[in-house]
């Protein structure tokens, strides 16, 4: 009973677990709503973006208000002798403390401050925006790397499972291989090496499997790194896909369509413009400023004397009243100890180093584009050669079992030719994946990969 109730306790905290993505649409959503990279993508685009509500508050009005009260203290601390009767002096003198002073004032005031001419400004705001468009670019790029790790964690389980089965197939071959040659040894009919040969062979055919079941687990934790969960059953691609080329036909036209639209691409040259815009800004650190202000306010001050001991006196230096300050203040920048001519040197290696960026992805994405053209292009072909590839290697192993037993081939040539099958059928599995994965590749590379392209796909799988 206890057993009973551990087993279940553990198929249900199984099932809880378990996300059953069974085809490559459903791991996309999986990954697209719990995706770190993606999320991280989107929050920096966010953030980007309030750049520019930033850069252009510097240049709206700016309003405050202020209260200030303050107290300042002066006089003699000391004592004082003074005459006790000024019009009889003969009755001496008397000690009583100094004079003391205290001026309490009080300031209301309200004070927009507006800049009127401020050419950095105006150009901070002009590279905040590029940079809000290059961190929409890099969001879009994210967006399509995210299809294309789909993709590629799919099909590399794919991949994987194919392997593991070709080799779990060839184990039992040879298991069945090296039965028949223990047999014939028994009967007289085979040598001792015959035996030796196939149990080597089966060995390492078992070492095989062992690892294949190692690389399916490998690539399901990298789908579940993923999704940040546990992936159900795999749908396999069917047999018949189409192996149609690139629309158009033309290396040079998908080149010219991603140097347009692709989004990484898109965001260095943005780079390079948000870089171009600070170069102006650390210019402006050499023009002069314009800026306005408009106060509106009171003061009222009292103050509070006592003269040796007696009785303190208050009153106001003057009734309060309402007032108000217009100024226009001028800045002329003369000398900084050059940190004006250093910011501009800084701006323009910063913008060296965006065009470099922006030329070095240039050539990544045009030579990328070329390379998964032509992969699209001999992936054709090769899916076709394997699988005829495939299907002489069958024949070879029916052939050559049938010379073995009627003793015109040898042991060895049968080993040799069921791990030619296993070669065969490893290599056609992974020319079929690797032909869809070069579309996806070179439509990511040219910038236009979307959903549909993932739903295309998924409907090859059965």
């Amino acid at each position: 009973m206890i057993r009973i109730r551990l087993l279940s306790i553990a198929l249900l905290a199984g099932c809880t677990g378990v996300a059953h993505g069974e085809d490559l649409l459903q791991i996309y959503q999986l990954a697209r709503n719990s995706d770190p990279t993606l999320a991280g993508a989107q929050a920096n685009k966010l953030a980007t973006d309030e750049s520019v509500t930033q850069a252009r508050a510097q240049l709206l009005p700016q309003i405050g208000i202020n209260l200030n009260f303050s107290r300042a203290r002066s006089g003699d601390d000391g004592d004082l002798e003074v005459l006790v009767d000024p019009l009889d002096p003969a009755q001496g003198y008397v000690t009583v403390d100094g004079v003391r002073r205290t001026v309490n004032t009080r300031s209301t005031s309200a004070t927009l401050n507006q800049s009127i001419l401020d050419i950095s400004k105006w150009t901070a705001l002009k590279a905040s925006r590029y940079s809000a468009q290059a961190g929409a670019a890099s969001y879009d790029a994210a967006q399509q790397q995210l299809l294309i790790s789909t993709a590629q964690a799919y099909f590399n389980v794919l991949t994987a499972l194919d392997a593991l089965k070709f080799a779990d197939a060839n184990e039992k071959a040879l298991a069945r291989q090296l039965e028949q040659a223990q047999q014939r040894f028994d009967v007289g009919l085979a040598a001792i090496t015959d035996v030796n040969d196939a149990k080597a062979q089966h060995d390492q055919a078992v070492a095989t499997v062992i690892n294949n079941r190692n690389a399916v687990d490998t690539a399901r934790e990298a789908v579940r790194q993923l999704t940040n969960q546990e992936p159900g059953e795999f749908k396999h691609l069917r047999e018949d896909i189409p192996l149609t080329h690139p629309t158009p036909d033309d290396p040079a036209a998908w080149v010219e369509v991603a140097l347009k639209q692709n989004p990484s691409l898109q965001a260095a040259s943005l780079n390079v413009d948000v870089a171009n815009a600070n170069i102006a800004s650390a210019r402006a650190g050499h023009l002069p400023t314009l800026d306005g202000s408009l106060t509106y306010g009171r003061t009222s001050s009292w103050n509070d004397v006592r003269y040796g001991g007696l009785p303190s006196s208050h009153g106001y230096a003057g009734e309060p009243r309402w007032g108000s300050t217009v100024m226009l203040s001028l800045n002329v920048p003369i000398f900084s100890g050059g940190y004006t001519q250093s910011r501009v040197r800084q701006s323009i290696h910063q913008r060296d180093y965006a065009q470099d960026q922006f030329e070095l992805g240039r050539r990544q994405i045009e030579a990328a584009t070329r390379n998964n053209f032509r992969s699209v292009i001999a992936g054709a072909s090769a899916v076709e050669a394997t699988r005829a590839a495939v299907v002489s290697a069958q024949s070879s192993v029916e052939a050559t079992q049938a010379g073995y037993e009627v003793g015109t081939r040898t042991i060895v040539d049968v080993l040799i030719s069921q791990q030619t099958l296993l070669q065969a059928q490893s290599q056609y599995s992974a020319a079929r994946h690797a032909f869809v994965m070069n579309g996806l590749l070179l439509k990511q590379a040219a910038g236009v990969i979307e959903v549909k392209d993932l739903e295309a796909i998924n409907a090859l799988l059965e």
